[in-house]
């Protein structure tokens, strides 16, 4: 596993051609692990570019396992988002295969703020990394907690255009 691993890695770093976010019609997916609260999860998301600066998209998480989570019904294991990111790779010019992208997410759960940075080693795979936290949550119920704190995301990114 670990040669594949690096094999995959360095096929990646030999293409040198990529961009982390072109604009409108851009679209994006991010496929990961979400760690939260002491419990673990999987997460997609997509991204699609509506202007320059700018994306709309949505999320789903479905977490897996946690210290408590035999305790926590099936319902508060899953999650889904609407998105709103200001793309500010261009903005910030430091290299076009970097995209840093503040955003809003409006959950089931929760309504919440998010800090992302995705990284492109070819024009189509690329890695990213998200920091997500609630401003407002729906339910107070202690079994909702899973999904109403502080998550940390990361996984690889793909170009879909």
């Amino acid at each position: 596993m670990k040669k594949i691993f690096t094999i995959v890695l360095f096929g990646a770093f030999c293409m040198v051609n990529a961009q982390a976010f072109k604009g409108k019609g851009d679209t994006k997916l991010n496929i990961g692990m979400t760690v939260q609260n002491g419990g673990t999860g999987i997460l997609a998301s997509t991204d699609f570019g509506l202007g320059e600066n700018f994306s709309l998209g949505v999320q789903a998480s479905y977490l897996l396992g946690g210290a408590q989570i035999d305790e926590v019904d099936a319902e508060y294991r899953f999650d889904a988002k609407a998105r709103f990111n200001a793309n500010l790779g261009s903005v910030l010019n430091i290299s076009p295969k970097l995209d840093v992208y503040p955003g809003l997410n409006l959950g089931l759960k929760n309504f919440g703020g998010h800090l992302g940075v995705r990284y492109f080693f070819s024009d189509g795979f690329g890695i990213f990394t998200e920091f997500s936290a609630p401003f407002a949550k729906y339910d107070a119920d202690a079994a909702s907690k899973y999904n109403n704190g502080t998550s940390f995301n990361f996984g690889a990114s793909f170009n879909l255009d």
